[in-house]
């Protein structure tokens, strides 16, 4: 079962990205268009991991003590660089989340979209 943090862990952990990022004076860096790219270029990264695994594999690549460190590492990495710009926009990231996944489950409904993976 998926772990939800609690609301004062996800403080919590924004106020040790905060400082982190403040110790190295980033902040002038981690504008919106340079926050977003390294998203991408992140998830770049976990993608790569992947590569050429087939599907049913992926599960077992995920869980392999061999792979496994780098796999969250790069997690990490899209976790942190999202968590910092939602950070600098001043979204609500959780609030965000369960607003999208509303709206997919008026998109998506139970009825149609139940064990598919193309969009009906």
């Amino acid at each position: 079962m998926v772990q939800t943090p609690a609301p004062d862990q996800l403080d919590a952990l924004l106020t040790e990205l905060r400082a982190f990022v403040a110790e190295r004076d980033w902040q002038q860096f981690h504008d919106p268009k340079n926050l977003s790219m390294a998203i991408a270029s992140e998830a770049g990264e976990l993608t790569a991991l992947f590569r050429w695994v087939a599907g049913p594999d992926a599960d077992a690549r995920a869980h392999d003590p061999a792979h496994r460190p780098a796999i969250l590492d790069e997690l990490a990495d899209v976790a942190i660089t999202t968590l910092l710009l939602a950070d600098r926009i001043g979204a609500d990231l959780p609030a965000a989340i369960r607003a999208k996944l509303s709206k997919n489950r008026a998109k998506y409904p139970v009825e149609t979209a139940r064990g598919r993976a193309d969009r009906p």
